[in-house]
């Protein structure tokens, strides 16, 4: 499939293909009602001149098609997947030239599924002309609020294919392992068994905002070329800057983020968080060029004061900034500013995650979540107020900014003057939940967190709390992970303190592998598929620490 297309809801032929083919002896119902052998019953049976005969015919059809779905049983994953497409939020429903007597009959056979499960169910009875006519698909798709192209057809005869195409449908034939072939019309994807149409729907069904799924990006980093010598560090999940070797020592290392949740101080955010990330693995951030894109009905002033501010910060780290482009689009409806950080750092000095050892202790600076108390803070002040929010918590939240601010440049440095550290990930999209996941995988083990001990600001738990959000899932550029064997921890830790830098011991690196394992009384470990932050720009929300 190299066509682009969005798969949002799913239409599932019914025998053959929810329920395991062969259970209907259709010769045996041509042999019943006189049907020639090479044409389909319902045309047959359409084509009767005689009424009586017609429906002498349909009350056999009728009749087989119950006593072999009280037979039926489900095709093997057909209840998994509806399942998987529901939690998914995609529509389904079912289209068959089937009654619904014996579709209603078949689905008692199933574990789980009812016809409550569906969206819809379309047999022919209902007022339009069957399969392989595309009115029942176009139809369903408009009574499910979804274009028909974004609809996936599923089924095992040519006639779901034939329907699927001439309504503009994504089609997908089921051999049921056989030998089955459709060639005309060529169905856009063939599969053996249901399961494999999860891997469609991963590729094809919209994504949720924020950060691409690791799972899915750990795949399609797999298909690029590698270089040859390869990169020091190249790209990874979890890896958040590329490092290139130079002539002699020197390394390397680049970054690009955007950032794109806010308005206030976007410059400040942009140059911090691609700073952050650079001095991560023990480089100096030396020059920045940025990408600045503004919707239509920008001022000058606004494109002006981005510009200042991004000098102003990067001159505050001591980089320089070096070029770029600026552009006023329609494809944006806020300001986006997308940047990219370089700096050196001595081959011997280059902090490396794939270091990490077991026994490693997990350090984590300052607290979780204070990029996303910011952004609250600032962003959503109104509505903290309607829900009874103090507006000094709200104010304090969004001078998180200032004071302890979002940079990590600076235990990044002390910490990269440790032998003993053997990597550092800066906390942003995700949360502190994201990056540990991301800091294990990166380094190739699991690790174990004390949940309990992660350090969450009072005022982060209060907003937090008033807009169903969790704060270990909320974007925290700010603070900083780091692993670093036993003997060091204790030194480093009082370094940081003295440097006035809160550090806390949460856990600790097992052995090779990935995943989280948690310790102590806190709460069982939870994943967030996007950032919570987003959850206030698409009205969801739930309940919170």
């Amino acid at each position: 499939m190299d066509r682009p297309i969005c798969i949002r809801a799913v239409l599932f032929d019914f025998d053959g293909t929810l329920t395991e083919p062969g259970t209907l002896d259709f010769a045996a119902v041509r042999d019943a009602i006189g049907c020639p052998p090479n044409q389909a019953v319902l045309e047959f049976i359409g084509g009767m001149q005689d009424e009586s005969a017609c429906c002498n015919a349909m009350e056999i059809l009728d009749r087989f098609e119950v006593e072999a779905a009280a037979r039926s049983r489900p095709n093997a994953g057909a209840e998994g997947l509806v399942r998987y497409l529901r939690e998914k939020g995609l529509r389904t429903g079912i289209i068959s030239r089937n009654s619904p007597q014996s579709i209603e009959i078949a689905l008692r056979n199933f574990t789980s599924l009812t016809p409550g499960h569906f969206d819809l169910i379309l047999t022919r009875d209902d007022p339009y002309p069957p399969k392989p006519s595309p009115d029942g698909i176009r139809a369903a798709a408009e009574r499910i609020g979804v274009p028909a192209d974004h609809v996936l057809v599923i089924g095992d005869y040519l006639f779901d294919m034939e329907a699927g195409y001439k309504a503009g449908a994504v089609t997908a034939f089921l051999t049921n392992r056989g030998n089955l072939v459709c060639h005309e019309p060529r169905p856009d994807f063939t599969i053996d068994r249901l399961d494999e149409v999860k891997d469609i729907i991963a590729l094809h069904s919209p994504l949720h905002a924020g950060k691409l799924p690791n799972h899915l990006l750990r795949g399609f980093l797999k298909e690029l070329p590698l270089p040859d010598p390869p990169f020091l560090l190249g790209p990874a999940v979890g890896e958040d800057v590329a490092a290139v070797e130079l002539e002699g020592d020197e390394v390397l290392v680049l970054k690009s983020d955007p950032v794109t949740y806010v308005a206030d101080s976007i410059g400040h955010y942009a140059v911090t968080v691609n700073a952050n990330d650079v001095a991560t693995c023990g480089a100096k951030p030396r020059w920045l060029l940025s990408t600045l894109l503004f919707p239509p009905g920008s001022t000058a002033f606004q494109v002006r004061q981005v510009i200042r501010d991004l000098g102003c910060v990067a001159g505050r780290h001591g980089m320089v900034v070096c070029g770029g482009h600026t552009e006023v689009t329609d494809a944006v409806n806020r300001p986006v500013v997308i940047c990219q950080v370089a700096g050196t750092v001595a081959r011997r000095r280059l902090i490396d995650k794939r270091k990490m050892a077991s026994g490693d202790h997990i350090l984590i600076t300052k607290a979780a979540a204070l990029e996303g108390s910011a952004i609250i803070g600032r962003e959503f002040a109104a509505e903290l107020d309607r829900l009874g929010v103090p507006p000094e918590v709200t104010d304090r939240c969004g001078e998180l900014l200032i004071s302890p601010g979002i940079s990590v440049v600076e235990e990044a440095g002390i910490a990269a003057g440790f032998e003993g550290v053997t990597g550092m990930h800066d906390v942003t999209e995700g949360g502190v939940a994201t990056a540990l996941e991301e800091l294990g995988a990166a380094g190739g083990h699991s690790i174990a967190v004390d949940v309990s001990a992660i350090p969450i600001l009072e005022e982060t738990r209060v907003i937090c709390r008033a807009l169903g959000l969790d704060p270990l899932g909320l974007i925290a550029s700010g603070s900083l992970l780091i692993t670093c064997s036993p003997e060091t921890s204790d030194a480093l830790s009082s370094r940081l303190r003295q440097a006035g830098i809160r550090v806390t011991h949460i856990g600790e690196v097992l052995g090779p592998g990935e995943g989280i394992e948690t310790r102590g009384e806190g709460r069982p470990w939870v994943s967030f598929a996007a950032d919570e932050i987003t959850r206030l720009f698409t009205g969801q929300r739930g309940s919170s620490l």
